[in-house]
């Protein structure tokens, strides 16, 4: 398949799909894009050296007359969306994982806020969750409320989370920003978002639901250890950015002894699911060290005496031993 000709006329708006083994799901996706009520936009698929290229390429086929399609080595999904926004000639960038769907009026609603405001740089709404998962059903909202104004420190807290699946942003922030770091497989898109605030883009919210964010069994988010980890490693990054002031330092320091404490908690539970006691217990009492609560001192009394009625327990609740 090749990269169709550009049009003459510069779409207000770039849409930017990266495909990695998603052959079966592409179709929705772009069904979704095609059926916005807003309509001056280009789409542009980044193939990101998937090992499905053969099939994804067949699906692609009844769009190629609506879709700028283009092909690189696997850089990830950050590398990916970098080279569709270089490609890109709008105004405004709108990021889709290609299992992600749409609602008809995502565009519209969005491209109201910004365009009702010239000083907001970025706006996201709600998503709901679908997908073989237990989440099904509820929203990135539900499980992670925005509250109050978007400002750095609340990115950092995770007081505000942006859905990247709902988001549209103006074009001249992510150029001033740096685009994404294509060294990062995960939590790329946080590290994104606090860039963008340092460089003073103002983001903004609102609480529709106008999208639909698929969750898979296994994938990428579900790895809660790992997913700490490399927020733990995107705060220790911006801390050496020249454009932070000493007062965000400081809250960027206490949010990575936070994220440190639930990496330990995080960690001791997955140890105690399988039957680790004593790592389980390690790791525990590191948490309790640096971040102590009654419950967690009271968990590791447990693990200590009664581990087996602590195992009960969590059956019963079904929720985590570590709160």
């Amino acid at each position: 398949m090749q990269r169709r000709e550009a049009d003459a006329k510069v779409p207000l708006v770039s849409i930017i799909v990266p495909a990695y083994r998603v052959a079966r799901f592409i179709a929705a996706t772009l069904d979704s894009i095609l059926a916005q009520t807003f309509q001056d936009f280009e789409i542009i698929v980044v193939n990101d050296g998937s090992p499905d290229s053969e099939d994804l390429e067949k699906v692609l086929e009844s769009y190629q007359d609506r879709i700028t399609y283009l092909r690189q080595e696997n850089q990830g999904l950050a590398g990916a969306r970098n080279t569709g926004i270089r490609a890109s000639r709008g105004s405004y960038i709108a990021p889709l994982d290609s299992d992600d769907l749409w609602h008809p009026e995502h565009l519209a609603a969005q491209l109201a806020l910004l365009e009702a405001d010239p000083t907001l740089h970025m706006v996201y709404a709600d998503a709901r969750i679908f997908g073989d998962v237990p989440e099904a059903g509820k929203t990135l909202m539900q499980l992670r409320p925005s509250r109050g104004e978007v400002t750095f420190e609340r990115l950092v807290t995770q007081e505000c989370s942006v859905n990247v699946c709902a988001c549209v942003i103006r074009r001249e922030i992510l150029f001033r920003a740096g685009l994404f770091d294509a060294t990062l497989r995960r939590t790329e898109d946080i590290d994104m978002w606090l860039r963008i605030a340092l460089h003073g883009g103002r983001i903004a919210y609102q609480g529709r639901v106008l999208a639909e964010y698929r969750r898979h069994p296994g994938g990428l988010s579900s790895n809660t250890a790992a997913m700490i980890e490399s927020f733990i490693g995107v705060l220790s990054k911006i801390m050496q950015s020249p454009l932070l002031q000493n007062a965000s330092r400081e809250v960027v320091e206490r949010q990575i002894h936070v994220e440190r404490a639930r990496l330990e908690r995080e960690r001791g539970k997955q140890a105690f699911l399988a039957g680790d006691h004593q790592a389980a217990i390690s790791h525990l009492s590191r948490a309790n060290a640096q971040q102590g609560s009654f419950k967690l001192t009271l968990i590791l009394r447990m693990l200590r005496v009664a581990p087996g009625f602590l195992r009960t327990l969590y059956g019963w609740g079904n929720r985590s031993v570590t709160g």
